[in-house]
């Protein structure tokens, strides 16, 4: 076939072409179509029916079948955006009139989906969700809905993940939860065992941490005293290998060497040095006769009667025996010292 000879097309239906046209604005406008239908048709709160020809928002809903509250979230959307300077004011606008909308994107700024958002809980949502560069509407549906937020928390270890990074964060602001939460660890054993597992693994990083990074380590005793060069090192390897785990590796096992290696090395240093040694159990020393004395102190014997038994008294001259034994050693190594 020619040609020439082609079928013309179909003539095009206007109501087709009219709809084509309303799609096309809408794609362009969003919501601001309706929000410019409720703005040019509803009068501002505080004027009378009869200084304007806009009706109230509840004869509007009625009129859209709809409810007033979906029609006042398109009115606050438009009021919000009019105090911007993005549209006109409700004064500046009759029922009938068109005007010059906004780009589509523009909307979601301004307009919120749900009653909640006005609400207290729903205004420190929305300015979570903007902090996080998210729509509001998607963090409201989410906080309506926390059975769907359990479910996608239980089944995806993914979501788990983002849940326990977000609680962490509140974690730090929010003392009542802070407590909540450690009341629910201690109440469960399992939890309450890993807690004290992951304890104990980052107190023996920081042992070998505070090695490498001050330079300094901690003897048996409770002494600081300058590491040694490859004592220093064999921390700082510990701890290069601890820091390049990935974040799903335990490090329970990996800190439980480093650990023990540490201390090894630290008990070897000491008896390598004859000074430090002496030191050691001279301080070993003090501190067991600083609690021994602080043990007694604290002991009364106002009501004696009350609790008196034959075993007390026995027990009490054994160690005074050997108490004696130990001045009788310690007077004769002072004796020594002086003779010689």
């Amino acid at each position: 076939m020619s040609p020439a000879s082609a079928p013309s097309p179909a003539p095009r239906s206007e109501l087709v072409a009219r709809d084509a046209h309303a799609f096309g604005a809408h794609v362009r406008t969003g919501g601001w179509a309706f929000g410019l239908l409720v703005a040019r048709s509803v009068r501002p709160g505080g004027q009378g029916a009869d200084e304007s020809p806009k009706v109230s928002a509840k004869e509007f809903a009625d009129l859209a079948g709809c409810s007033a509250e979906r029609v006042m979230r398109y009115y606050k959307a438009w009021d919000r955006a009019a105090d911007d300077g993005l549209v006109p004011h409700f004064e500046a606008l009759a029922p009938g009139q068109e005007v010059d909308l906004p780009d589509a994107d523009a909307w979601q700024s301004y307009y919120v989906s749900r009653s909640g958002a006005a609400s207290e809980r729903g205004v420190a949502i929305t300015e979570a969700a903007e902090a996080e560069g998210i729509r509001p509407t998607k963090a409201l549906e989410v906080a309506e809905n926390p059975t769907a937020l359990r479910a996608a928390i239980l089944a995806d270890p993914s979501t788990a993940r983002a849940a326990r990074t977000a609680l962490l964060d509140r974690l730090r602001e929010d003392p009542d939860l802070q407590a909540e939460l450690a009341r629910d660890v201690v109440r469960t054993d399992d939890l309450k065992k890993a807690v004290a597992s992951e304890s104990r693994s980052a107190d023996r990083i920081g042992y070998v941490r505070q090695i490498a990074e001050s330079g300094l380590i901690r003897t048996p005793a409770g002494q600081s005293v300058d590491a040694p060069v490859t004592v220093r090192q064999e921390a700082e390897r510990h701890l290069s290998l601890l820091d390049e785990l990935n974040d799903g590796e335990d490090p329970g096992e990996w800190a439980t060497e480093a650990y023990d290696t540490m201390r090894s090395l630290v008990a070897e240093t000491v008896e390598a040095d004859p000074e430090l040694r002496v030191q050691e159990r001279r301080t070993k020393f003090y501190s067991s006769l600083h609690k021994a004395t602080k043990a007694f102190e604290e002991l009364t014997f106002d009501d004696a009667q009350d609790f008196y038994e034959d075993d007390m008294v026995q027990r009490l001259e054994e160690l005074q025996r050997a108490i004696g034994s130990c001045l009788d050693a310690l007077r004769g190594a002072g004796g020594n010292q002086a003779g010689d």
